[in-house]
């Protein structure tokens, strides 16, 4: 069996062979996709680092305070750093409570900096999970 591959038939078959693998990227990433977890009842931002406990870490003063205000939202939001994997971890929100892991990912912190935007937007939960796995699922 001969393999005559040209640089024009490798030209021509290229485009193909992209929208193929993009295409089967998609369907994998569909199929691993984590559910996002249900905001618990009564949900607060009670457990996220406060701006004494960020001290050390000024900067993201903001984001832990934009997350405190909206516990129930950032409750429902499947973390896509892995964060979430260990027990103790239930959602988003955990990477901004006790030791404030978020400070330390970016993935963490464009999540929630994502879905405080799109909540002071009017969207709902829906919507910013829909946004949160299109850009970081």
């Amino acid at each position: 069996m001969s393999f005559d591959f040209t640089r024009r038939r490798f030209l021509v078959e290229l485009p193909a062979a992209i929208a193929l693998l993009v295409a089967d990227r998609g369907v994998a990433r569909a199929r691993s996709a984590p559910a996002h977890p249900t905001p618990r009842a009564g949900i607060t931002g009670a457990r996220v680092l406060t701006r004494q406990q960020l001290a050390a870490t000024p900067k993201f003063i903001p984001l832990f305070d934009s997350v405190r205000e909206i516990p129930q939202v950032i409750d429902g939001i499947h973390c896509n750093c892995g964060c979430t994997d260990p027990p103790r971890f239930y959602s988003l929100l955990s990477c901004y409570e006790d030791t404030g892991m978020a400070r330390e990912c970016h993935i963490c912190q464009g999540q929630a900096r994502l879905a405080v935007r799109l909540h002071k937007e009017g969207k709902s939960l829906d919507q910013i999970r829909s946004a949160i796995d299109a850009k970081f699922g």
